[in-house]
């Protein structure tokens, strides 16, 4: 196993970190900045009570009640431009906006995969594909993209962030189901993938209460993605939020599919902040392989 990586998101026109500390975090997302919790912020802030206290919305988890309070007219939603895409921003339960900008590098890696590979007709699943960061990515790129997740409000979401990212005509196809019965599907009907993309949970639900565990389901689910992998693939990538893991752990599992072939390579996710000497927010892990 090589050294493990960090790799790091910086700031764009829409979307900064501006400060983090003191568990918490500060992010522009376009012109509206909001703060929110992050276990992972263990340090001291380096802004002013002041400048944090100028935010437009912040999250708020007490014993009373886990949500946003706004500062200034924020609208319902708003979007933004980031990383060749567009987006649309909602502050939304348990704390999230409707995009991970940490997963930047992967998709700048996935895209340049595709691009260099000169090959027709790629298809590439994303399995808990959210609001569809990485499908928009693979489909910009070229890729044939499945979408899979299991909240009906996200496929609606990742429609809508194709439409306006000028993508709604590429071949994407948003399905609401439960990743595990999806797999074990593909691998009835013999369908087969050149690219894989997975962003597990720890814990969570599939569309028709299907329960998922990450620490029971997710080395089955990986041996059965193996299963519909193409006989020439082009890449693998899981990360992982929140789920307690070492990036390691998951290149383990990742290796047990792929073996000595191709390239391997796993670390941390990190966001940069902005300003002089900006300090690395840890934001999750990933493994990914190429060939």
């Amino acid at each position: 196993m090589d050294m493990l990586s960090i790799i790091t998101t910086q700031k764009e026109q829409d979307y900064e970190l501006l400060d983090s500390g003191d568990g918490e975090k500060l992010e522009r997302y376009g012109v509206v900045v909001l703060s929110r919790p992050d276990p992972q912020a263990l340090w001291h802030k380096r802004m002013s009570s002041k400048e944090w206290d100028n935010a437009d919305g912040y999250f708020v988890r007490d014993s009373k009640k886990a949500d946003w309070t706004f500062r200034t007219k924020v609208p319902p939603r708003w979007d933004i431009a980031f990383s060749g895409l567009r987006f649309f921003i909602k502050p939304s339960a348990f704390k999230h906006t409707g995009i991970f900008p940490e997963q930047r590098p992967n998709w700048d890696w996935m895209r340049d995969i595709l691009k260099k590979s000169k090959r027709d007709d790629i298809h590439v699943l994303n399995l808990f594909g959210y609001t569809g960061g990485a499908t928009l990515a693979a489909a910009q790129a070229g890729a044939h993209v499945v979408h899979i997740d299991g909240s009906k409000s996200a496929i609606g979401w990742g429609r809508e962030n194709a439409e306006i990212s000028g993508l709604s005509n590429k071949p994407i196809r948003w399905i609401l189901e439960d990743a595990m019965k999806f797999v074990d599907r593909e691998i009835r009907r013999g369908n087969h993938y050149d690219g894989i993309i997975l962003d597990p949970p720890a814990f969570g639900h599939g569309p028709n209460k299907e329960l998922w565990k990450i620490e029971d389901h997710l080395p089955l689910l990986l041996s059965k993605c193996k299963e519909i992998m193409s006989d020439n693939p082009l890449f693998f990538l899981i990360n992982g939020y929140a789920s307690g893991y070492s990036a390691i752990a998951y290149e383990n599992n990742v290796r047990a599919l792929f073996g000595d072939t191709g390239v391997y390579e796993s670390g941390e996710l990190t966001i940069q902040e902005s300003g002089k000497d900006g300090r690395l927010l840890p934001c999750g892990i990933f493994s990914r392989w190429h060939n």
